[in-house]
């Protein structure tokens, strides 16, 4: 075999070696990506439920008028971030309370809890505390309450929790603005409310 020849051949085969391992590895990164994928979209499908957001939000001011009775007397537009309830308790102390800490008040609060485990019972368990008031106001929205009416007494409610009627109209179009501004994201991000740091700790609610 001529050097020429010889040189040749092991080119060839050099070649076909490498075009060889590039198939493969190229292979393996398909494989691969489709298993990432696969796996990533399986995780969404067990993790990944998507929870509400707003693009507006609401700071809500209540005031506890005597023992256990509770008002709103005041909601002004806030950015989401800094969304929540100012309380001012009858005996001079006052709380912030987070979206996130109002949202486990009403879902766990006896008086509240109902509307959220059996709607059409929530009737006889409404009272005036604090818990029914957050649920009513424009704040409500953000704490999971349904954004389309299902019972005639929910107007009813949600008039009622407010200080008196000039609140409430004026409180109107600010609610049917957080209302409409709901939109859904993946689960599992930061909520950002307060940023967890505003909010006092008394009554166990804040966070």
């Amino acid at each position: 075999m001529t050097p020429l020849r010889k040189h040749a051949i092991l080119r060839r085969v050099k070649d076909i070696t490498i075009g060889t391992t590039l198939s493969i590895a190229l292979l393996n990164g398909s494989v691969l990506l489709q298993s990432c994928g696969t796996n990533q979209q399986e995780q969404t499908t067990q993790n990944g439920q998507t929870q509400t957001a707003f693009r507006e939000g609401v700071l809500t001011y209540v005031t506890e008028t005597s023992p256990g009775n509770f008002r709103i007397t005041d909601e002004v537009q806030a950015d989401p971030s800094r969304a929540g309830a100012i309380v001012n308790y009858h005996d001079g102390h006052r709380d912030t309370l987070s979206v996130e800490a109002a949202k486990r008040l009403v879902q766990n609060d006896p008086s509240t809890s109902q509307y959220f485990n059996n709607p059409s019972s929530y009737g006889t368990h409404h009272g005036s505390g604090l818990a029914n008031v957050l649920l009513w106001g424009s704040l409500g929205y953000m704490l999971g309450r349904s954004m389309t009416p299902r019972y005639g007494y929910e107007q009813r409610f949600q008039s009622g929790a407010y200080a008196n009627p000039n609140v409430y109209n004026k409180s109107t179009q600010l609610s049917e603005r957080v209302r409409s501004s709901r939109v859904s994201r993946p689960a599992g991000g930061r909520s950002g409310f307060f940023g967890g740091n505003r909010s006092s700790s008394s009554r166990g609610y804040s966070s």
